[in-house]
């Protein structure tokens, strides 16, 4: 498939840049482009407002749509819930919002229950990708359009589009900031850095494209070099896997990673990790086990409120920032269109191929964040308020 590259730069230039949401064409435009900026003091209630305005037409009242999230337990799911149902009613729609508790029967029985009620669109993000393929072909058969939300829909032709960000430019960014701040394209011979890898739920569609760019496409070539080096030999998808995102999970890993291989004060120089809850347990870990002297570099990813706080006191070294304002602004813009019948807006060369069908997609832009330019990204958007990171 074809995937635009964010370039990445750290310099103050970056900083306008960083203010970039979704961004798509229609499936019968020609502009290249995949990004729209979003204004720097948006809220959810003025996103709201301006999405209400676009679905006018879509009739929107008197319809339901059920929004299917796979848990609370995660900060950005919280959000994304309210983010949807905020943008959905004031567009006009009655909103079935459920949570699954990361069960996946609970999804699956709740989905039945939207589908037999019935609702007249589905957004659904998967707990398991493939798990639901029964209870969305009968919505399929009583002409219930669905819309996978950030997670893929996968091993069914019961999905009409998908809405995400580009989360194998998510892993690039990671990947290549470890790159840059190692310096590991100008290394000497003989030259190494000891690094560990953490990545998300073997069952997440989104955990494998974070790997992706992340790993095949950034870090891997410096793996094989021997520049990097995995001291615990924990180098593949599965042996780096965390169930559930959980940071208690990825905590205890890297537990046994530090008393395994790093006990005697050997220096880890960086730990690649996915995203915000994963890289929240490795740091629990190393303040509390690791001797080596130095702050590893960690990465993250979806700037939750405690990794902020972290990177502003250093101990995270960067995040990657998706706003889901935007996405659900978007995904809200995708249901008006569909129950219109008007034209779908989705990314140019941007179709997922989901083990049975190439799904139409609509492509929302991740952004580098540190501590350098958060409040830019987080107060001054109102994405945060400065009392949330205090």
């Amino acid at each position: 498939m074809k995937k635009k590259v964010l370039g990445f730069v750290l310099s103050a230039a970056m900083i306008g840049a960083m203010l970039t949401g979704c961004g798509g064409a229609s499936t019968s435009s020609t502009a290249t482009s995949t990004a729209t900026t979003s204004k720097a003091a948006s809220t959810a209630t003025t996103s709201a407002a301006s999405t209400a305005t676009a679905s006018k037409s879509a009739s929107a009242s008197g319809k339901t749509v059920g929004v299917a999230m796979p848990t609370k337990d995660l900060q950005r799911w919280n959000q994304d819930g309210t983010n949807m149902k905020a943008e959905l009613e004031a567009a006009g729609y009655t909103v079935d919002l459920q949570y699954a508790s990361n069960d996946i029967n609970q999804q699956v029985s709740q989905i039945e229950n939207m589908v037999s009620e019935p609702v007249d669109c589905l957004v659904v993000a998967s707990i398991d990708g493939s798990s639901l393929s029964t209870p969305l072909s009968d919505a399929k058969a009583k002409g219930i359009p669905i819309i996978a939300y950030d997670r893929l829909l996968t091993d069914t032709d019961a999905v009409d589009y998908y809405a995400t960000f580009d989360n194998e430019e998510v892993g690039r960014i990671q990947g290549k900031y470890i790159v840059d701040q190692l310096k590991l394209a100008d290394a000497k011979a003989g030259t190494t850095y000891n690094i560990e890898l953490f990545t998300g739920d073997p069952g997440d569609n989104n955990a494998q494209l974070f790997w992706k760019g992340a790993i095949t496409d950034t870090l891997q070539q410096y793996i094989d070099s021997g520049v990097l080096v995995v001291k615990s030999g924990q180098k593949d998808f599965a042996s780096c896997a965390t169930a559930e995102w959980k940071t208690e999970t990825a905590q205890a890993r890297m537990d046994d990673l530090i008393s395994s291989y790093y006990a005697d004060g050997t220096k880890i120089d960086a730990v690649m990790c996915s995203n915000d809850s994963t890289a929240l347990g490795v740091e629990n870990s190393l303040a509390q086990n690791y001797n080596g002297g130095n702050q590893p570099i960690i990465t993250g990813q979806d700037c939750d409120k405690p990794n902020v706080k972290n990177m502003i006191a250093g101990k995270q070294s960067m995040s990657v920032f998706k706003d889901t304002r935007e996405l659900a602004k978007e995904t809200v813009k995708m249901v008006g269109q569909i129950l219109s019948g008007s034209t779908v807006d989705t990314t140019e060369g941007g179709a997922y191929n989901n083990g049975k069908i190439d799904v139409p997609t609509y492509l929302c832009t991740p952004v580098f964040a540190d501590a350098s330019n958060y409040k830019q990204l987080l107060i001054d958007s109102g994405y945060y308020t400065e009392a949330d990171l205090a």
